[in-house]
């Protein structure tokens, strides 16, 4: 795929999936959904304050008679209920309504609610933009502050398992980002990134093809690649992106939307149903874009 609107279609021959909506009295998130509705992609429960819930429908003139609303005047209480319907399988994924991300997390983690794979949860998104040849994906930029290299390992098959199951790419190519393409001692991200790339040479890391330390225009351009000498399958057609820390990836994820003129879709993976996201700065189409790839990973997470 290189467009993301292919894999909008997708989502719509997927069918629509139920998103229950943490604390939903939120309008930009309940008119995300409402898109979503009607591209078929989404059925929504809508768990929270219900007054406030049917004043911005009113106001939006959006029809709520195709929602079902469960009426909690509590933040805690209503991100447990959402929880609850997506453990119950009452639902098949949660979204993020007006709650803090920290601690709709926790109830999401909670063992009552048995989510938890034992993996730790990543922000996966998927870039198009204008100057690359293909659809990127960029982990992680919104979940884990400084990961570990065993985080790492785990952010790199969350990335995978989203690349296969969405784009359907079976084997694709890792770049391990740091400052600088070669290692160095006294930039441990490097180390890590050479010890990763091992660790993909002998089957730790299935399902992909990781090479690292790349810096951003040797993982992305090939020109610069050969311009510095590196020979790697990875080098100048990058699949997948693992940033350093969360400050990179934001960082990152924030330029292309903003300067880069790129679309994004993004989603929580690591539990066993995936958790949507969407920031106030995202564009409506964003919003779209990451319901429809929470939509494809529904399933065997």
């Amino acid at each position: 795929m290189k467009k993301l609107s292919e894999f909008l279609e997708k989502s719509k021959i997927n069918g629509p999936k139920t998103v229950a909506v943490a604390v939903a009295e939120d309008e930009v998130v309940l008119k995300a959904v409402e898109k979503a509705r009607k591209e078929g992609i989404v059925n929504a429960i809508l768990v929270g304050k219900a007054s406030k819930i049917k004043e911005i429908f009113e106001k939006n003139d959006m029809d709520i008679n195709f929602y079902e609303i469960i009426d909690k005047q509590n933040e805690t209480e209503a991100a447990k209920t959402a929880v609850s319907l997506v453990s119950e399988k009452k639902a098949d994924f949660v979204m993020k309504g007006k709650i803090k991300t920290g601690d709709l997390m926790r109830e999401v983690l909670k063992e009552e609610h048995n989510l938890r794979t034992g993996r730790t949860l990543s922000l996966v998104s998927i870039f198009e933009i204008p100057s690359y040849h293909k659809l990127l994906i960029v982990s992680d930029a919104g979940m884990t502050i400084a990961p570990t290299l065993e985080q790492k390992v785990d952010i790199i098959n969350n990335s995978v398992y989203v690349a296969r199951k969405a784009l359907g790419i079976e084997n694709p190519k890792v770049a391990i980002l740091g400052a600088v393409e070669i290692v160095n001692s006294k930039m441990p991200i490097t180390i890590e990134a050479a010890v990763l790339a091992k660790m993909n040479d002998r089957k730790q890391i299935k399902n992909c093809i990781v090479d690292g330390p790349f810096a951003l225009d040797n993982a992305v351009s090939i020109e610069a690649a050969k311009h510095k000498g590196i020979d790697s399958p990875v080098a100048g057609d990058a699949d997948i992106l693992i940033m350093p820390d969360i400050e990179a990836g934001n960082i990152f994820y924030k330029a292309m939307v903003f300067l880069g003129k790129a679309k994004v879709a993004s989603t929580i993976v690591g539990a066993k149903v995936p958790i949507a996201l969407t920031s106030r700065a995202d564009s409506d189409e964003t919003k779209l874009l990451s319901l429809a790839l929470s939509n494809l990973m529904v399933g065997d997470l």
